[in-house]
């Protein structure tokens, strides 16, 4: 009885432990919300379309983006004001936070996953940390041929643990080589074109173009071949001749990639180009609502969604990736800054600003699926991102 007694408490006591326990799961379809007026983030869930916690206390987020960890445990998130967050989505807390200049603009996160790169504007260069700790491990000045700090800007992950990024003032692109170890070798490629607003990677890691805010045109660097240096592609990319009011540059992370071709928002035009990539020529262009900001291509890459500038921001339309055509229109609300695919493209995620609320779409259907409350929402990030290069 004696025995029958210690076996029933111990049985008892298991189970209380097992209660306080808290349930063990995956991070592959969790993601966050940037909420830009609060300075928070949501962790949201993608599987059931809900959000799961808030993270308040990460700065200024009016320009915020994210990366995560190789095993989207973690989220790093870079803020306006150069703070440099590390978030733990399983336990819904910041791990670390450091405020790492006065003005940033975006970041990345190595092949390897152990750096975390951060890209800024003052003081201009690009700093390096490690991502376990998020101890400095290289503060990379931008000092042009002209011997002046620039502001950096195009910050991308590339295949060979490189970082590759741009420097506005001086109209260069640098690649950071970290393959040796924590002592980057750099490579300077000079006067590519006048300032290099902002910049890309191909999904394949060969490719880096960067937009040229002074002159048209794009400059592209083939990592495959850096012997070859810059070349220019896409020659009338820009304004062109007749020089339209431009609402909002659009972001070259926008472009969408399907089958043999890049889609492109026009600059200041209510067009979406159609370029060949294999050689990089214009073969069409597509009318669409209003000036694109960003062009999102669902993951099999039969259809592309489109948000556009200010003041046609409240619709989003959707185009049939083989009749190069627009096939619906939606009015999803207020302002519709970012879309966010899950994995396999069932559904899209849309931020919308001004109506303080994230509305999910059905991509077969195009039916609402639910709608998520959240403050001033903008990026939307899904932990899938970690697998892919350039996000």
């Amino acid at each position: 009885m004696k025995r029958l007694g210690l076996i029933a408490s111990l049985l008892a006591t298991s189970l209380l432990a097992g209660c306080a326990t808290p349930a063990l799961r995956g991070s592959g379809d969790l993601g966050v919300v940037i909420e830009r007026a609060s300075g928070s983030l949501q962790i949201i869930e993608h599987s059931g379309n809900r959000s799961l916690a808030t993270i308040d206390g990460l700065g200024d987020l009016s320009h915020a983006s994210a990366v995560y960890s190789r095993d989207a445990r973690y989220a790093f998130v870079f803020g306006r004001d150069g703070g440099l967050s590390k978030i733990d989505l399983l336990e819904a807390r910041i791990v670390r936070r450091v405020v790492q200049a006065g003005n940033a603009i975006g970041g990345a996160i190595s092949q390897d996953g152990k750096l975390v790169a951060v890209s800024n504007y003052q003081p201009g260069g690009v700093r390096v940390f490690d991502a376990e700790s998020l101890e400095l491990v290289a503060d990379i000045p931008a000092i042009g041929a002209n011997g002046e700090r620039s502001k950096t800007v195009g910050l991308v992950d590339a295949p060979g643990q490189r970082f590759v990024f741009s420097l506005y003032d001086a109209g260069e692109i640098w690649v950071a080589d970290f393959s040796a170890g924590d002592e980057p070798q750099i490579s300077k490629f000079r006067e590519v074109g006048k300032l290099p607003y902002d910049a890309l990677i191909t999904a394949d890691g060969r490719h880096y173009l960067a937009g040229l805010f002074g002159e048209d045109g794009l400059a592209m660097l083939d990592l495959w071949h850096p012997e070859k240096g810059v070349t220019r592609v896409l020659p009338d990319y820009g304004r062109g001749a007749e020089k339209l009011p431009v609402y909002k540059m659009p972001h070259l992370e926008g472009w969408a990639i399907a089958g043999d071709y890049a889609f492109l928002p026009a600059v200041g035009a209510h067009q979406v180009l159609v370029v060949d990539r294999r050689d990089w020529r214009e073969v069409g262009r597509i009318a669409v609502h209003g000036q694109p900001i960003f062009i999102m291509a669902r993951p099999d890459g039969r259809q592309l969604w489109v948000n556009f500038a200010f003041p046609r921001n409240d619709t989003l339309q959707v185009i049939d990736a083989e009749a190069l055509a627009v096939a619906a229109t939606l009015k999803p609300g207020r302002a519709a800054l970012h879309m966010e695919f899950t994995p396999r493209g069932e559904a899209v995620w849309v931020s919308l600003r001004d109506d303080d609320m994230v509305r999910v779409y059905d991509t077969a259907t195009l039916q609402a699926l639910g709608e998520l409350p959240a403050a001033s929402p903008s990026g939307i990030f899904f932990t899938s991102r970690a697998h892919r290069i350039g996000l």
